[in-house]
């Protein structure tokens, strides 16, 4: 509705009505106008009707939508079910172009100011989290795995004669996976133990380097978030190492943006050193379903160029997903989620603490992760080598998921490669353990439930033990000789 449409409306309805549904039209208009002015997250969140005419306002401008339209190309945004259409809000042409996945579409004016507005947005929110100084970002149809190949395969380019990828060990099997697809050899440094934590090697990974010559390196591949008791990696000094040799720094920020220390960490890592780019999940970050990632950095010149290195057109959807969802929000609605992760964090750590002391075990003491925590199952280990894990299998009956037990001595090969230790982030991790975290979304019930829970559990595996023990045949006691010597 125009104004001009308002005004022939008064001629059918009271024009005093018609004056006051133009106001609450023109509310929504505002909003609209301050966010293509700005490019900014709004402060508080808008409402669903808001966003409902937002996003119908822009598919009328892609050229499926157009009233008499006679598409005779191969692709013409036709789709067959309505109930798809639907869903996507009859944005249907998908983002950037052939060459180019931030490029505009001619056809499509309304899902390339979708693609746009989303990543001027998800700036913003980077901004907020406490990357200050970032300077580009975008969103790709790709999650971290395959968004970190795609940084790895545009350095190529830069660095041709290299060969290696040095990798402070995680035990995650896609970021590992994501060296081996863009074609180079990752090199494992294992982790060093300080106390419970598993941190950063930093004199293994310069011996690394001087070892393999910087030319023949593609770059540092560096962790953020990470399950405890590894700790992010130690990004500053990794940073001043990769400025130092003059090679790429690509940070694995998979579900760190959640967390102030880990944006912290990248924040300063970018000022005393080098930092080229950092990836991060839609999913884990946004609370949207899965198949989304944002790769972002502090030189827009490399951030277009990974961008172009994307063939083809891309689903626009992880876009829409992530818009609507800042959008309902707000900023200050994302800056509450993180703050109230935060506090349940706490809450995590001292209910686990206590369970664990009732159980003989421990927390673990690990304070640089800040969302992972672990709890020690050294007695649930003495109790039977396959009660560790038959305590993972327990939880996860019992409708506690994410929790991981972590047994000692698992292998696993992923692409020729043999990690010992496996999911322990280390060969010889000192004990087995559970990992929680408290991830954005999380809630006090999850908390209370999943320490009932746990709870039960231990009890029974323990009941179990004891009665393993007793049942068990007792060897007779042998008669000590006294007949003679």
């Amino acid at each position: 509705m125009n104004s001009e449409n308002f005004s022939l409306s008064e001629k059918i309805v009271s024009s005093s009505y018609i004056r006051q549904g133009s106001q609450a039209r023109r509310s929504h208009e505002q909003l609209i106008r301050h966010l293509l002015e700005q490019g900014k997250c709004p402060e508080e969140g808008w409402s669903e009707s808001t966003i409902e005419l937002f996003l119908s306002e822009l598919a009328v401008m892609d050229s499926n939508n157009f009233l008499g339209n006679c598409g005779v190309g191969e692709r013409e945004g036709r789709v067959a079910s309505s109930l798809v259409a639907r869903r996507h809000y009859r944005l249907i042409h998908g983002i950037g172009r052939s060459g180019d996945i931030a490029a505009i579409q001619p056809k499509a004016a309304g899902s390339s100011l979708l693609n746009k507005l989303t990543n001027s947005v998800v700036l913003d929110i980077l901004k907020l989290s406490g990357v200050r100084s970032v300077a580009s970002c975008f969103v790709v149809p790709m999650a971290t795995g395959m968004s970190l190949t795609l940084c790895f395969l545009t350095l190529r380019h830069r660095r041709p004669k290299a060969r290696y990828i040095i990798w402070p060990r995680i035990d995650q099997k896609s970021c590992f996976k994501a060296m081996i697809t863009a074609g180079f050899e990752p090199v494992v440094v294992e982790n060093v133990l300080e106390g419970d934590e598993l941190r950063t090697d930093l004199e293994a990974v310069e011996r690394k380097i001087e070892e393999l010559g910087a030319e023949s390196i593609l770059c540092v591949h560096s962790t953020t978030s990470c399950f405890a008791p590894r700790v992010p990696d130690r990004l500053e000094e990794l940073a001043t190492v990769c400025a130092k040799y003059n090679i790429p720094h690509i940070v694995n920020n998979a579900y760190g943006v959640q967390s102030s220390k880990c944006m912290h960490l990248i924040q300063q890592g970018a000022r005393v050193g080098r930092i080229d780019a950092f990836v991060q999940s839609l999913d884990k970050n946004f609370m949207v379903p899965v198949g989304g990632a944002i790769i972002a950095g502090f030189d827009q010149s490399f951030i277009q160029e990974i961008s172009k290195m994307y063939p083809g057109r891309a689903s626009a959807s992880p876009s829409l997903d992530v818009l609507i969802t800042l959008l309902t929000l707000g900023a200050s609605g994302y800056k509450k989620l993180l703050s109230e992760r935060k506090e349940i964090y706490s809450l995590l750590a001292q209910e686990l603490k206590s369970l664990a002391s009732a159980h003989g075990e421990r927390l673990l003491h690990t304070p640089h992760n800040p969302i992972s925590l672990a709890m020690s199952l050294e007695g649930l280990q003495a109790e039977s080598d396959k009660a560790v894990t038959h305590l993972g299998s327990m939880l996860f009956t019992r409708q506690v998921s994410g929790a991981r037990v972590i047994p000692l001595g698992k292998e696993q090969t992923i692409s020729g490669h043999t990690f010992r230790g496996f999911m322990s982030h280390s060969e010889a991790y000192p004990c087995p353990y559970l990992n929680a975290a408290s991830a954005v979304g999380i809630t006090r019930e999850d908390v209370t439930l999943c320490i009932k829970r746990l709870d039960k559990c231990l009890k029974t595996l323990k009941k179990e033990g004891n009665a393993a023990k007793s049942s068990s045949p007792v060897p007779p006691v042998c008669q000590e000789d006294t007949t003679g010597e």
